[in-house]
């Protein structure tokens, strides 16, 4: 069939307009390919370039963690309030619903429980089998100034090479240990050396004073680890105030799947993260719902 012609080619191939080339706008991204970028974008929300991560792999080290005995029954019904869900390939394969909507960052690093020494860590998970699980990105654990620190970083470096290969990103997740001081020095240190080796998100915790130097001095995302169940109100505040000072997003587990209404919670982390809702604002949210809950229970 012929090509209709009632338009001019100038306005069919507008040789006045420059082409257009827009790379994702997340931190880090400009210099990656289309497939990183796309990744990316699936995990941070374009909208905000930000991003509400449920961490729930604490069971590849500790077991049944106390919230996720049952995983179908705790974390799936709140999977629509995830922009990502930190997990392992055991639970994706046996208990995530396919159809479930927050992409997968995959847990790729793993070999010592609680009962040893928890830095002695490999590669677990091999990036053809993230891809097959169509993982968005793998996380691997960096222990900066623990005792296996050279491997733990090894394991890094070859993930970021494999998944070069494939296009799928690396989250290096660190300042984890037992007797580490995280303070802003620390942190900017293990942060900066998993960038530098080419991370593309680091996970890290959160610390009092001089967070923003943290986020500032690393060239890819900072996202805040939730660490230990705090009260609520605390937990948003400490998250606000990670995003207020550079964060590109919270990754929580035992503040939202321990918290008495994980919903509300993680509803609440939402609010701070995306709508940069102040900390009681947020808070006033999680109890009205928490509260029109407890009064249908309360019903029944």
């Amino acid at each position: 069939m012929p090509d209709i012609d009632s338009l001019t080619a100038e306005e069919r191939f507008a040789p006045a307009v420059p082409p257009r080339a827009e790379p994702y706008p997340l931190k880090g991204c400009a210099g990656l390919d289309w497939g990183m970028q796309s990744r990316l974008a699936r995990v941070f929300r374009p909208a905000t370039g930000r991003t509400v991560m449920l961490a729930i792999d604490h069971g590849y080290f500790q077991g049944p963690t106390t919230g996720l005995e049952r995983v179908d029954l705790s974390i799936v019904p709140l999977l629509p309030y995830a922009d990502a869900l930190m997990t392992t390939r055991g639970i994706v394969r046996s208990t995530i619903p396919p159809g479930a909507s927050p992409p997968i960052v995959l847990r790729a690093s793993g070999g010592p429980s609680i009962l040893r020494e928890l830095s002695d860590e490999q590669i677990a998970v091999s990036m053809e089998d993230a891809a097959r699980l169509n993982a968005a990105a793998v996380a691997v654990q960096v222990f900066i100034g623990g005792e296996h620190e050279t491997q733990s970083v090894h394991n890094m470096t070859r993930l970021v090479d494999q998944g070069q290969r494939y296009g799928i990103p690396v989250l290096a997740v660190t300042a984890v240990g037992r007797e580490l001081t995280r303070d802003a020095r620390y942190l900017r240190l293990a942060t900066r050396i998993c960038a530098e080796l080419g991370a593309h998100v680091v996970k890290t915790y959160y610390c009092a004073e001089d967070f923003d130097t943290v986020t500032a001095a690393c060239p890819v995302p900072v996202v805040m680890a939730g660490g230990k169940k705090l009260p609520e109100l605390e937990a948003l505040t400490m998250a606000y105030r990670a995003i207020a000072e550079g964060a590109a997003g919270v990754d929580m587990g035992r503040n939202i799947f321990q918290s008495e209404h994980p919903a509300a919670m993680i509803q609440a982390v939402g609010a701070i993260v995306h709508e940069l809702a102040k900390p009681q604002s947020a808070f006033d949210r999680y109890l009205t719902p928490a509260g029109g809950q407890r009064q249908q229970e309360e019903q029944r």
